[in-house]
């Protein structure tokens, strides 16, 4: 019983050495009050914890070890905050003009550095092109040209190593962001399919969460053409076995990366691949699973609880009675959806007197262009006003605006066309 005790308090001291807190600080004139911290895994943000301000402040807890990409959500004025942690106490503060955050200050070690580094990183990418042609027209033995070639070797320095043991996460990503995703032309840096195999193979756990999983993979289903895409994903997929967790993650981002592409065939193949697993399953497939169930043709699509409806009583898309609906996911910072909508506009009162009724679910943010938007349509329009943090993304497995679906009488899937066309097509009203 005595060793019990001894390896429980060992337990409860790693615990406690092991958690650290968030601060996130904001002027007294910031009118959130809930804010809502997120881990990453691979592309998906996950939900840690809530909290609430206090004296303009928010505390969060984090009791377990975590080095990777973390962000502060504000949902009622839909801010978001960006950060990294490395296991140690995270302090932010916040400078905010009508509502919105204007500007971040890091004030713990690790964010300060990596904010400078990635301003550095924007600069050299941005400034120094126009700055090696502004000094074609500057002699060095001027006051100017030698400012400005003292600018050039500054930004074009390559002096960013930082020391992993005191900044591992700093670190990693910024080697593997250079090695991966920098688009050198050096050919001696050029990497091949197999350099990324062996990365996403062998890297530790800070590949779920440094943000870089999902452009490598895009990154290497590029560099093997578009010959033999489902060679290339076998290939990485044997190489990293389904039944792991990082392989079930990979996979997870393959089928969302081709869902996002329209790539129809590849995503049913790994799809089923997924759905035909036998192991346990992770939390990250599992969501991708769920999404897709959500929206199989034959589904009963996930009924929808209205904000704030424009054009309706109803509190929820069940209540809305109708011989079929049109269910359409826009924007109105959506170009695809300027040209599509007004199409939909054309034949609505065709559409209303068959007793098919559509449903717009905006991802909109700003509250001023969605309701000026919808002034022109007369269906029934809903939306949370949170962008690509809204609900309908997970639920509905959205990928891009507009999305559609029709629905019958009982809410099941009947239809989901790829374009407005297709939509007329349908009902025989193009």
């Amino acid at each position: 019983m005595k060793k019990i005790y001894i390896l429980s308090a060992v337990l409860a001291a790693f615990s406690l050495q092991a958690q650290f807190t968030v601060t996130v600080q904001a002027p007294a004139e910031f009118k959130d009050k809930d804010a809502i911290l997120y881990t990453l895994n691979g592309s998906k943000d996950i939900i840690v914890t809530k909290e609430q301000n206090k004296n303009n402040t928010w505390t969060f807890k984090y009791p377990s070890h975590y080095m990777g990409m973390m962000k502060v959500y504000f949902p009622d004025s839909n801010n978001a905050v960006s950060f990294i942690s490395e296991n140690k106490n995270i302090s932010v503060k916040l400078d905010v003009q009508n509502n919105k955050i204007k500007d971040v200050a890091y004030l713990d070690e690790a964010n300060d550095l990596m904010s400078r580094q990635q301003e550095g990183s924007q600069k050299k990418e941005l400034i120094l092109p126009a700055l090696a042609q502004i000094k074609e027209y500057y002699k060095d033995n001027t006051d100017f040209g030698k400012a400005l070639k003292i600018e050039i070797e500054r930004l074009s320095g390559t002096n960013n190593t930082i020391d992993a043991s005191k900044h591992p996460f700093i670190s990693y990503y910024n080697t593997n962001y250079s090695k991966f995703l920098s688009n050198s032309t050096d050919p001696a840096k050029k990497v091949t399919p197999d350099d990324i195999v062996n990365f996403l193979d062998k890297s530790n756990d800070m590949l779920e969460s440094s943000s870089l999983l999902r452009p490598v993979l895009v990154s290497y289903l590029n560099s093997g053409g578009n010959t033999n895409v489902a060679g290339s994903v076998d290939t990485l997929l044997d190489r990293l076995k389904v039944e792991t967790p990082r392989g079930q993650t990979v996979l997870s981002e393959l089928i969302d990366i081709f869902d996002a592409y329209d790539m129809e065939e590849f995503k049913t193949k790994y799809l089923t691949l997924a759905k035909n697993l036998k192991c346990t399953i992770n939390d990250r497939l599992a969501t991708t699973l769920k999404s897709n169930a959500n929206v199989e043709m034959g589904a009963t699509f996930p009924n929808v609880k209205f904000q704030s409806a424009a054009n309706t009583s109803a509190k929820s898309l069940y209540d809305v009675k109708a011989d079929k609906k049109i269910i359409v996911f826009w924007s109105s910072t959506c170009s695809h959806c300027e040209s599509e909508l007004p199409k939909l506009l054309e034949k609505y009162n065709e559409l209303k007197a068959k007793n098919i009724q559509i449903v717009g679910l905006s991802l909109d943010t700003d509250k001023a262009s969605y309701t000026q938007k919808i002034a022109a349509f007369p269906w029934i329009n809903d939306s949370e006003l949170r962008g690509w943090n809204s609900s309908y993304v997970d639920t509905y497995n959205v990928h891009a605006t507009p999305t559609y679906f029709i629905l019958d009488a009982n809410n099941k899937i009947i239809n989901k066309p790829d374009h407005v066309g297709n939509v007329l097509e349908y009902f025989k009203l193009k």
